[in-house]
């Protein structure tokens, strides 16, 4: 897709005034990030990094990802109450990942002991790249689907003001009125709103857990700033709070700090590190109480990419979703190409596969939080080390997308405004709430449109690589 920005990019003096103006409006807008030196205290900010300019995204692409969003829902919510499918899809992988093995234990004990939640509550966001056709079309395909702590919905609904306002500052008020508005905290707190509404006690709380050092806070306030418009109040905690001051009564409701919870929202809990012997002993009470958990414990391993993977193979998303013929033919038309690696001939072939052509293929293991991905030289290194090992059981291949890249220009705090060669990513936002066993919301809220250097393999805004963008439909 060429550039409509093309002769912009070139002028280095206008470049400059233009990133002084949005850098300004960014801040003004609320575009932020706490420093890296500071991550505690919000004494001093700075902006978040963003493009100078929208990117184009071709509107037909965008309509498609929106239109399938919903199916998605369905589809995480499907696999979260599908136990003998989640336990077979993971039976090889929690043999050879501690992490993912932890937590299918959670969800064993709490299956076991009888799941006390009866309103159940998605927001995740599916991420997307446009992969370039043998005729040169971009085609729409599935990354991943973030199921816990999917973020930025908040300062996604910031930035499209910034890019207007650049493109008023060069006259192109045309081009400023096509950036779409888009406000996900909006919808994202509408979810959380009826899981709590459902919950059914009005002097009950939503419990966000944070982590301790959270950069990126202005985000989650976004969210939480609208549930107070509606009268429903927040309370921040850690995991060690939890296990110091959150206890269950003989009904299994959630108490902390002697309030109820009727919603426990987590923005911590997805990556190894984040969990100390005492932080699983919380996440434990957490998942046996009543309180609806967003993701409850079957939904974060939904997100899982050994259970990408194995929702690839032919009939699986028939079994799933039965009797929708039309939601399982949007689904498919998104999947790249995804290959098991456990131990047997099929792993064997992918394997082989991989090596033989090692530039079409990523290697990806079960985390989440960018930065975890194998590509190129490193993971030829890899599968040769895992080849023969059980261990490969805990990695997934996918075939590599390849974007056709773009110039934009990429703004950093402390770093000159920068034109490269450029790819995005689309992620769009979809919520769902059930009760019982009925779906009483499901929809799309809003998109996330991120752009790197094509130099960056792997990682997303919060670990420093990708920046914030929007999206112009062509």
């Amino acid at each position: 897709m060429a550039t409509n920005w093309g002769s912009l990019l070139q002028d280095e003096q206008q470049l400059e005034e233009l990133a002084r103006q949005a850098v300004d409006r960014a801040l003004a807008e609320g575009v932020l990030l706490r420093t890296s030196q500071e991550p505690t205290s919000s004494e001093v900010v700075s902006y978040a990094p963003f493009t100078l300019f929208p990117s184009l995204v071709p509107s037909a692409l965008l309509e498609q990802a929106y239109a399938v969003q919903m199916d998605f829902n369905l589809l995480v919510d499907a696999v979260s109450q599908n136990a003998a499918f989640l336990e077979q899809t993971l039976s090889s992988t929690i043999k050879q990942d501690d992490f993912t093995a932890r937590l299918f234990d959670i969800h064993k004990q709490v299956l076991k002991e009888g799941i006390a939640q009866t309103v159940f509550l998605g927001l995740n966001r599916s991420d997307y790249m446009f992969q370039r056709s043998t005729d040169g079309s971009p085609a729409l395909k599935q990354i991943e689907i973030n199921t816990i702590s999917a973020s930025f919905g908040g300062l996604a609904s910031r930035t499209p003001a910034v890019h207007r306002h650049v493109l008023s500052v060069l006259s192109k008020t045309k081009e400023a009125g096509k950036i779409l508005s888009n406000n996900p905290s909006k919808g994202l707190a509408l979810g959380i709103a009826k899981a709590w509404e459902l919950y059914g006690s009005t002097n009950a709380v939503v419990l966000l857990i944070a982590q301790e050092k959270e950069r990126n806070i202005f985000d989650q306030r976004a969210i939480e700033n609208e549930l107070l418009a509606r009268n429903i109040h927040v309370i921040r905690r850690t995991f060690e709070d939890i296990s110091e001051k959150g206890s269950l009564d003989q009904d299994r409701r959630l108490f902390v700090d002697g309030q109820e919870i009727a919603v426990v929202y987590f923005r911590d809990g997805y990556m190894p590190r984040q969990y100390s012997l005492q932080n699983w002993e919380a996440r434990l009470l957490l998942e046996r109480s009543c309180a609806a958990k967003c993701p409850d414990i079957a939904t974060q391993l939904a997100g899982t990419k050994k259970v990408q993977q194995e929702l690839s193979r032919p009939g699986m998303l028939e079994m799933l979703l039965p009797g929708q013929p039309e939601a399982v033919a949007r689904l498919r038309a998104t999947f790249a190409g995804l290959y098991s690696l456990d131990m047997g001939e099929e792993g064997d072939q992918a394997i082989a596969k991989a090596l033989a052509a090692p530039s079409r293929f990523v290697l990806k293991p079960q985390r989440e939080g960018g930065g975890n991905n194998l590509y190129g030289e490193e993971m030829v290194q890899a599968l040769k080390q895992l080849k023969n090992s059980e261990e490969r059981a805990s990695y997934i291949l996918m075939e590599k997308i390849e974007p056709e890249p773009f110039e934009n220009c990429l703004l950093r705090p402390g770093s000159p405004a920068q034109v490269v060669q450029c790819i995005s990513e689309l992620g769009i936002f979809g919520v769902y709430v059930r009760q019982e066993k009925t779906l009483v919301m499901n929809k799309h809220v809003g998109h996330l449109l991120r752009t790197k250097a094509i130099e960056h393999a792997d990682g997303g805004v919060a670990a420093g690589v990708a920046v914030l963008d929007n999206p112009y439909p062509v």
